[in-house]
């Protein structure tokens, strides 16, 4: 028998909602409570032992708020992260992520390979893995894409500054002969459109959001807390900015509402007051 519990995700802002969206889609009866630490955004720039403490807080506020499955929807805090919140939290289940490196060393037909993604998932010890274990014998090539997630934060998907830091990226890559761009931070999906702009139609561009929402299914099917049913799940957006801010973003990237909470930080705690918008 099936014990549904709500989703827990969390991100650094709006990025972790191209996850959302993805396991929206196979999942839409599921509760789901979102956190969008936007009083810190980015986490990208930030020291990894910083980025762990924001992690385990956050963490604590969804088990706190029902969740019974968490998704670090946050490259950097998977790095940072994972492995410490699977170690304090031992009864709950969690999905991260990770650069989809594997999937696109698999399929590259010129041997090289496009990675954007933010400074601090480049430091983490589980890229260095991933490209150790499975990308032998293809070149990778890297950039941080410094201030595009401050440009999607602000809603800027097509801007001339987003265009420049994507042109600045990939144009040498492009010259190299990459064929797939790997994207390495939850916010870059947003901008894929303007990505394929620029790469052109012979370069594959790999989402893993898709494969996040599979992988969030199947460890609800397994721990029996899987929503079933036609009803649409209730879904809670929490920040720790303006959740004013926050629905106009969730409503402009997703056409989506749903209850926005404001949150604060107080030391290294959340408290999140009534009322909701």
């Amino acid at each position: 028998m099936n014990h549904p519990a709500a989703i827990g995700i969390f991100d650094s802002g709006v990025g972790g909602l191209s996850v959302y969206r993805a396991i929206r889609e196979i999942l839409p009866a599921q509760p789901v409570i979102y956190f969008a630490d936007q009083q810190h955004v980015p986490y990208g720039s930030r020291p990894l032992e910083e980025v762990r403490d924001f992690s385990e807080a956050i963490t604590h506020f969804l088990i706190q708020h029902g969740a019974g499955l968490i998704v670090v929807a946050c490259n950097t805090a998977s790095a940072a992260a994972l492995h410490h919140l699977r170690a304090v939290f031992p009864h709950i289940p969690f999905v991260g992520m990770e650069p989809a490196v594997k999937p696109a060393a698999e399929t590259t037909r010129s041997g090289k390979v496009g990675v954007l993604a933010t400074p601090a998932t480049f430091q983490g010890a589980l890229y260095a893995s991933v490209v150790e274990r499975f990308a032998s014998g293809v070149k990778i090539m890297s950039d941080t894409c410094n201030g595009l997630v401050q440009e999607i934060e602000a809603g800027r998907l097509n801007g001339n500054s987003a265009r420049h830091i994507l042109e600045t990226a990939l144009t040498p890559m492009l010259r190299e002969g990459i064929d797939t761009v790997v994207l390495g931070c939850t916010h870059y999906p947003f901008v894929i459109p303007l990505i394929e702009e620029i790469c052109g139609a012979g370069v594959r561009v790999i989402d893993p959001a898709p494969a996040v929402a599979r992988q969030t299914r199947r460890l609800l099917e397994r721990h029996n807390l899987l929503a079933e049913g036609d009803q649409p799940g209730e879904v809670h957006f929490y920040t720790s900015g303006d959740p004013l801010t926050l629905r106009r973003q969730v409503s402009a990237l997703l056409g989506e509402h749903g209850r926005y909470h404001a949150a604060r930080w107080e030391d290294s705690h959340i408290l999140a007051p009534e009322p909701s918008l």
